[in-house]
């Protein structure tokens, strides 16, 4: 596992730990089973789709809890099958993905030895930006001074 040192910055900002946190799981490139796609499918849906061949309905399991998906498996009938030759990988797994503010879990089916996972930001509407009026005070009277009088 390649690690990062952070500690030179934490005694120049406040609040940033779960940050430094996130940037080190992201540099943790050890886990690479099962494979996986990110796509975006529309300006605010997403859409993860998991490999699983080899998993059913019952093995998997998709939880979210404090903004972290997870994508368990564990094949039930692992131990008991034996094979003459072993290429489609059932061993059990756990992905985690961290999901972004506002990103909602809409649903989750398998299909074709794939689980998709579908995401949808909804940004509520105090989040979202809006435009300000400009309203400009009304140009203030100007007096005229004349001759010797003085402005009061």
């Amino acid at each position: 596992m390649r690690s990062f040192d952070f500690s030179p910055l934490f005694r120049s900002t406040v609040g940033f730990d779960r940050m430094f946190d996130m940037l080190d799981q992201v540099a943790d490139t050890s886990q690479g089973y099962p494979p996986y796609n990110i796509e975006r499918t529309d300006e605010s849906k997403y859409r993860i789709s998991v490999a699983v061949a080899g998993f059913g309905e019952k093995d998997l399991n998709v939880e979210v809890r404090d903004g972290v998906l997870s994508v368990t498996g564990k094949r039930e009938d692992a131990d008991k099958q034996s094979y003459l030759h072993h290429g489609i990988a059932g061993r059990a797994f756990e992905r985690r993905f961290q999901l972004a503010e506002h990103v909602e879990v809409k649903g989750a089916r398998l299909e074709n030895g794939l689980l998709h996972v579908d995401l949808e930001r909804i940004v509520p509407e105090e989040k979202k930006p809006r435009r300000i009026a400009i309203n400009a005070p009304a140009a203030p009277e100007l007096k005229t001074i004349e001759g010797s009088a003085k402005a009061a």
